[in-house]
């Protein structure tokens, strides 16, 4: 296979974690007799200082005809300014909607030697397998209007939750087709009881599940559903959900596995193309330390593999790697450990079969 990736390590630990992410695509390549061809481009605070801009038109032009994108991570401290014009996340809000990547699958799996690395109860995590499907491009993050203003003397701010019966629907029926080849268990989380946008999508949702009568639909309201989350999170299977409930349920179920280094995540398009990251973000205060958990990044290697160049095999054998590394004790700094990231990587690419 010929692919072209784009890499955008960003900002912070994001250079040293996709540079760790590269090596696997490389050893990935090699021993399959791939043929992978990298382009780095920048996005985010470091694209704002050299480029003026969080995300160029040369870098979104570059994704377009690229067959994946990796990412590392935006933003940082000196670009934190909730004022500023320009802001780092600008770039990769940019990105998810020019190149419509309107779902976000992140899985939460847990590995047994890493159980009392969570803050949640050794019984609890048995047998917790779940993925989130995330809804990426529609929601308060990107609904109009969204304004700041000033009425009778009094500051006002206001955001959108907007969404369409399409917008749901893309979203809902990808996590049906999903459930159909784990466990066949569909969880919509909305607010329903409060929300107009919310009943929109629960309706949506139903008629979907209609679809798939093989699947079972469950609705769960958001407050519930991230008690459940702790309580239970066994009990889930694919979870589907809208923008902002799901950027923030998503971070709760990172903590299951330990450590949100080891979490990785794909935004989906309707094509092949998609883009591929650690769920953390630039942890600018270990930056350049040589600490970084690669495991987030290189797990979403394995995604970009199954995902966007279809190679199912491939991608198998990387998470086995990373079971393997764990299994005998690879541990980077947030679990405990002493490796850095560039010898977890190694030890990683190292159990490659």
């Amino acid at each position: 296979m010929n692919a072209k990736i784009i890499l955008l390590p960003g900002d912070g630990i994001g250079p040293e974690v996709v540079a760790e992410g590269r090596q696997v695509l490389e050893a990935i390549a090699k021993s399959g007799g791939h043929t992978f061809s990298f382009e780095k481009h920048l996005i985010g605070g470091i694209a704002i200082d050299e480029q003026g801009t969080a995300l160029s038109d040369e870098t979104l032009d570059a994704c377009r005809q690229a067959d994946a994108v990796l990412l590392g991570a935006v933003g940082g401290y000196k670009w934190d300014d909730p004022s500023a014009a320009v802001r780092p996340e600008q770039g990769l809000l940019r990105l998810r909607q020019e190149l419509g990547l309107f779902a976000n699958l992140r899985p939460v799996r847990i590995f047994p030697q890493l159980v009392d690395s969570s803050p949640v109860r050794p019984e609890r995590l048995k047998d917790v397998d779940m993925m989130f499907v995330r809804e990426l491009t529609g929601g308060i993050y990107f609904g109009k209007p969204q304004m700041k203003e000033v009425v009778d003397g009094k500051r006002r701010a206001v955001d959108s939750m907007v969404y369409t019966d399409e917008e749901v629907r893309r979203v809902v029926r990808l996590a049906f087709r999903l459930a159909q080849g784990r466990r066949k268990l569909v969880t919509s989380v909305d607010k329903a009881n409060v929300l107009e946008s919310s009943r929109l999508w629960r309706t949506v949702a139903a008629e979907i599940a209609a679809e798939f009568p093989d699947v079972t639909l469950e609705n769960q309201l958001v407050d519930s559903a991230a008690m459940r989350l702790i309580q239970n999170p066994a009990s889930f299977d694919v979870i589907v959900t809208e923008n902002m409930f799901g950027d923030i349920l998503t971070d709760e179920a990172s903590v299951l596995a330990g450590s949100l280094g080891m979490s990785p995540s794909a935004s989906l398009s309707e094509g092949k193309l998609g883009l591929y990251e650690p769920i953390h973000g630039s942890a600018p205060d270990i930056a350049g330390q040589g600490i970084a958990n690669p495991i987030g990044t290189i797990l979403s290697v394995a995604m970009l593999l199954r995902n966007s160049l279809g190679l199912e095999v491939e991608a198998k054998a990387v998470e086995q790697a990373v079971a393997r590394a764990i299994e005998e004790g690879a541990r980077t700094a947030d679990l405990g450990g002493k490796h850095s990231t560039s010898q977890m990587g190694e030890i990683i690419r190292s159990k490659l079969a």
